[in-house]
């Protein structure tokens, strides 16, 4: 499919600090992309740099086939955006909030009335659509936030750690209705600190760092960077150890480890499942008794802290550069 996000050479400076040093995207349409990376990544300032909230020093970008700087005006009706931080009035009801959204965008105020209330349905908040926001728990307030976004049903959506705050509950219900939007074939670009909702959402994923993209693929592709299946076992006696790392070695693709305090041994392999079932062969062949035995690909977070450095944030504190 044609991109409809385009970014080349993005550079954002903040006095001598470089939010962004040159960061290249390209998204399709109808498709979910996931920005990853630490905090101060500038995964927020590309975000505010394509919803044309900021000017690059350099670079263009396009959405929708509109330029993010001389096209700003028009595109800002074409795109639906949602932040860190819910952006709702308190003192307004839920309804109210999503009325004034729709009066923004000039649907008129029976189409704006009539949106809002289709929007608190969709987004479990009916019973809750004519009280004031102030009295709104921190998932509701999200929930809100998103239904903004989706007022004018554009068709580009730009989704800034969108589960920032949810519970498991809640998380869960926003990647179905992030799944569903997508189906109807909206483009979303997403970021997020939360590694399981990149692999869940993202068809491709761009990993960025110090304003840079350092790795770019879909989530299997960025996983086969840090190596492939691992066959991990647990055995019953320490003694068995040696024989497990002496018979398979010969399917390990790398170094056979073995870890004396859990009784337990990684094996990189290549041959997936049936790596896993000769393994298993060879073992029991050799009387080994083995408690527990799985076959696993490297997770979103081995490779996040493989290309990083370190690990991904766990907590909800901002960027440090935007």
């Amino acid at each position: 499919m044609p991109p409809v996000i385009v970014a080349e050479g993005l550079v954002k400076k903040y006095g001598t600090v470089t939010a962004l040093d040159g960061i290249d995207l390209s998204v399709p349409e109808g498709t979910v992309f996931g920005l990853l990376g630490p905090n101060g990544a500038g995964k927020t300032t590309t975000v505010r740099i394509l919803t044309t909230l900021l000017r690059p020093d350099a670079g263009h970008a396009t959405v929708a086939g509109l330029d993010v700087v001389a096209d700003a005006q028009r595109l800002r009706s074409r795109i639906g955006a949602s932040g860190q931080y819910a952006a709702v009035d308190e003192h307004l009801t839920g309804a109210e909030n999503l009325e004034m959204v729709g009066r923004l965008y000039h649907l008129g105020t029976k189409r704006s009335k009539q949106r809002a209330r289709e929007l608190l349905e969709r987004f479990d908040l009916t019973d809750a659509g004519d009280r004031p926001v102030q009295g709104y728990s921190g998932g509701m307030r999200r929930r809100l936030d998103l239904a903004g976004a989706l007022v004018a049903d554009p068709p580009v959506l730009f989704l800034d750690e969108p589960s920032t705050g949810l519970d498991p509950r809640a998380r869960a219900g926003l990647w179905e209705v992030i799944s569903g939007l997508v189906a109807g074939g909206t483009t979303v670009l997403l970021t997020t600190q939360y590694l399981e909702e990149a692999d869940r959402l993202a068809d491709r994923i761009a990993v960025v760092d110090h304003g840079r993209v350092i790795a770019l693929g879909t989530a299997d592709q960025l996983k086969d960077q840090v190596g492939g299946d691992r066959i991990e076992l647990t055995v019953s006696d320490a003694a068995d150890l040696e024989t497990v790392r002496r018979v398979l070695a010969p399917l390990a693709v790398a170094e056979v480890q073995a870890d004396p305090t859990n009784l337990s041994v990684t094996i990189p392999v290549a041959g997936g499942a049936a790596s896993l079932t000769t393994a298993l062969g060879h073992l029991a062949a050799e009387r080994v008794t083995v408690r527990d035995a799985g076959l696993r690909r490297p997770t979103l977070d081995e490779v996040f802290l493989s290309l990083t450095g370190h690990q991904a944030a766990t907590d909800d504190t901002q960027e440090t550069i935007r």
